[in-house]
């Protein structure tokens, strides 16, 4: 698995290597035109009048040029419109199952792929092995959309986790700012070097004791493994989680993390509540597709960094997120060529740019290269820093994803409130898994 995982992770690679490729070839290609290298092309569309259900989480930037994307199809398809369905990610994961489970997904879903064996197991997805062209991107990345080798999910971006830092604060402090190839041990002294220059009720670092993600980054970088491994075994490593959260309670006795009533406020992406955007914080994990929202609040403040090293990497590369359809759906097949057409389109490309990562299609990214402002390459970097060394991508286990979306988070919280400690947290975390075993 780890060889294999590894070897996606240099693949998706040669689609990033388009930035250093000549434009001028691109520059031929007419911005509504589809990819010249593209063979496999879709159906003719019906003329029948089709409104098709479409549903996305992210940031204002993203919901924008979503928004215009859809326009610019019904322009070019007049008898296809949309009833779309937006919003930020708090929520979104519960809303879709519900009506998943009622029969009653919208047409076209953006899937995690933390989600994809879930719903793809449950027989909740539409196979897309026909009707959209994946020739232009690498055979690796293409195959994460995969459930037991059944094509049921279309790649939107590359993506890699990352921390983003409000350096124009970070340079007024008069700090270092982190660099990759940096420690934990620096990372938590620079959220301490910081504090101790910031105002009483601001703070440098987030709170990672309820934030799955960052406890696994943080494991795998010590050398034990994933928390939940790929198929579905609980892995938590008692003396590493007991270590991790000790250090955040010490960090949240200094202030160098908010308290528990304003760190468990946090909605990711959210223009006033993300405690990035509203100036509660300096720090805090990322992905580089998510660089777009933040940038489009706060323009020229922030940068990226990779995450922290231990004995080994923490970062992985991974797909940014899916275009998949409901099984359900009655309109698979407009579904499907609607999806072709954003992958594949430069049109779409010029609207979307890297609001959901850096293209997949290689065809699509020389074309877009010549366009990309300097927020759009950092995202670029953060990918290019993380892959050498990037940790195998683990999609999330059948079966866990309520165990590490919610139980986690509801241990993780008690402690941060004080309502449990470390040692029969871990407990918890212990009992509560064996309802997924």
């Amino acid at each position: 698995m780890k060889v294999q995982m590894r070897k996606w992770s240099m693949l998706s690679m040669t689609a990033i290597m388009a930035l250093s490729l000549s434009a001028c070839s691109s520059g031929n290609n007419a911005s509504t035109g589809s990819s010249p290298a593209a063979t496999a092309v879709p159906a003719a569309a019906s003329s029948e009048p089709v409104k098709l259900r479409i549903v996305w989480w992210g940031s204002q930037a993203r919901h924008d040029a979503t928004l215009k994307a859809l326009d610019a199809y019904t322009k070019k398809h007049p008898n296809v419109t949309f009833e779309p369905e937006f919003s930020g990610f708090d929520g979104y994961a519960d809303k879709l199952a519900t009506q998943a489970a009622a029969k009653n997904a919208p047409d076209i879903i953006q899937m995690d792929p933390a989600w994809l064996a879930e719903y793809a197991g449950r027989n909740q997805l539409a196979e897309l092995s026909k009707g959209i062209r994946t020739e232009d991107i690498d055979k690796s990345l293409v195959d994460s959309g995969k459930y037991k080798d059944k094509l049921y999910a279309i790649p939107l971006g590359n993506n890699a986790t990352g921390m983003i830092f409000n350096k124009n604060a970070v340079d007024k402090l008069g700090v270092k700012p982190p660099q990759n190839g940096w420690t934990w041990e620096q990372y938590f002294q620079f959220g301490k070097e910081a504090k101790a220059k910031l105002d009483k009720d601001k703070y440098v670092l987030m709170d990672g004791t309820s934030d799955y993600i960052t406890y696994s980054a943080y494991q795998i970088s010590q050398g034990k493994g994933y928390p939940i491994t790929v198929d579905g075994k609980f892995n938590f490593d008692k003396d590493t989680w007991l270590t991790y959260v000790k250090t955040y309670a010490e960090l949240r006795a200094a202030g160098v993390i908010p308290p528990a009533e304003i760190a468990s406020t946090d909605k990711e992406s959210d223009a006033k509540l993300d405690l990035m955007n509203n100036d509660s914080v300096l720090m805090k994990r990322t992905f580089a597709a998510l660089f777009p929202g933040y940038e489009g609040v706060k323009p020229g403040a922030y940068s990226l960094v990779a995450q922290p090293k231990g004995t080994q990497s923490s970062g992985w590369l991974k797909p940014s997120m899916f275009w998949s359809v409901s099984a359900d759906s009655k309109h698979a097949e407009a579904s499907k060529m609607f999806i072709d057409w954003f992958v594949n389109d430069n049109e779409a490309a010029d609207i979307l740019t890297t609001t959901r990562g850096v293209p997949v299609s290689k065809k699509t990214l020389e074309y877009l290269t010549p366009k990309l402002t300097a927020a759009d390459k950092l995202q670029i970097e953060l990918i290019k820093g993380v892959a050498p060394d990037a940790q195998p991508f683990n999609a999330g286990a059948k079966g866990w994803s309520n165990y590490t979306a919610k139980d986690y988070k509801s241990i993780g919280e008690k402690v941060m409130f004080g309502k449990l400690i470390p040692e029969a947290a871990y407990e918890e975390l212990v009992k509560k898994a064996k309802d997924y075993q």
